[in-house]
């Protein structure tokens, strides 16, 4: 049986080969601009990707979800779209509109809420098959601009910056369960934990346990959160990022103010995002910090977390 790395590398191809958009989109990240900003001792980069306003600008409340067709739906993919099946109720797509030179959206082929509680474990399989990949949750109101469709995106690893620095950033050790080890980093004004495991099951449940001490926001369905997770076949290494906010002041600030961010995985995960050309020229360590510090879980919330979590598995 091909490795299933193989067989999405194959899918890519034929995708870029065939299909005009993501052809010409693909070809465009050449171009892409990137420059790096330290943020009190994390690295973050930042990226003029004028083709992610299809993301970074999608309305996402009730009404305008209602008033379209669901573009995750199979019925309503691109007729060029091709899909490469996975356990029995996902589809692997090529993402037409990449951040990363290899871009997935994989979709459950049902219609059905975007939510995160019972499908870690399928999260933790794809990232074991997709080894080349950091698999990546954006929850509702955290960035998913398909919030009304369960699905997940996978970017090749190597890509943010969090995935090689993580180790040097541990604040400490929140706890062990089984084979799973959770960790925090100082990485303030992000918040984040770190599952580091050698049992996808052990991995597992220690999520479920810090999803069920967050909180849920009146009107929510779930604790907003973002999620990667990767695997080099043997180890699962997932990051939490709890949230506060969905969007920052600036998203809808006017004039100068006005700076179209709207944090999700790959944000958190140290690769800003800005569409505009004016953002991405003017913003600064001073604006991400401050985009941080209001999308993301504040310090006293965030150590009660981490104090909730250790009283049930340590």
């Amino acid at each position: 049986m091909q490795n299933l790395n193989q067989t999405i590398h194959d899918l890519l191809q034929r995708q870029l080969a065939d299909w005009e958009t993501a052809g010409n989109n693909y070809a465009a990240l050449a171009g892409v601009r990137v420059k790096e900003l330290d943020v009190d001792g994390t690295l973050y980069k930042v990226q003029f990707n004028p083709a992610r306003i299809v993301s970074s600008g999608a309305k996402v409340d009730a009404k305008s979800i209602k008033a379209r067709k669901c573009f995750l739906c199979p019925a309503n993919l691109p007729p060029q779209q091709e899909g490469v099946p996975f356990a029995g109720h996902y589809s692997i797509l090529v993402n037409p509109f990449p951040i990363f030179p290899r871009h997935l959206t994989i979709p459950e082929t049902e219609h059905v809420d975007q939510r995160i509680a019972t499908r870690m474990g399928d999260m933790l399989q794809l990232a074991q098959a997709l080894t080349d990949y950091t698999i990546f949750y954006n929850g509702p109101r955290c960035g998913a601009s398909a919030p009304d469709h369960a699905h997940f995106q996978a970017g090749n690893k190597g890509f943010m910056p969090i995935e090689d620095t993580w180790r040097k950033q541990v604040a400490g050790q929140v706890g062990t369960l089984g084979q799973a080890t959770l960790y925090w980093l100082d990485d303030a004004p992000r918040a984040t934990l770190v599952i580091d495991s050698a049992s996808a099951d052990d991995a597992e449940a220690l999520f479920r346990i810090i999803y069920q001490n967050m909180t849920i926001k009146p009107g929510e369905e779930e604790p907003m959160m973002n999620v990667l997770c990767m695997c080099d076949g043997a180890r699962w290494t997932v990051f939490v990022f709890p949230r506060e906010k969905h969007r920052p002041a600036c998203y809808t600030a006017e004039g100068e103010d006005n700076l179209l961010s709207s944090p999700a995985s790959v944000d958190l995960g140290g690769v800003f995002i800005t569409p505009v050309e004016k953002d991405f020229a003017k913003i600064t360590a001073a604006d991400v910090r401050q985009i941080l510090s209001e999308v993301c879980l504040p310090p006293e919330a965030f150590e009660q977390l981490r104090r909730q979590v250790k009283e049930q598995i340590r």
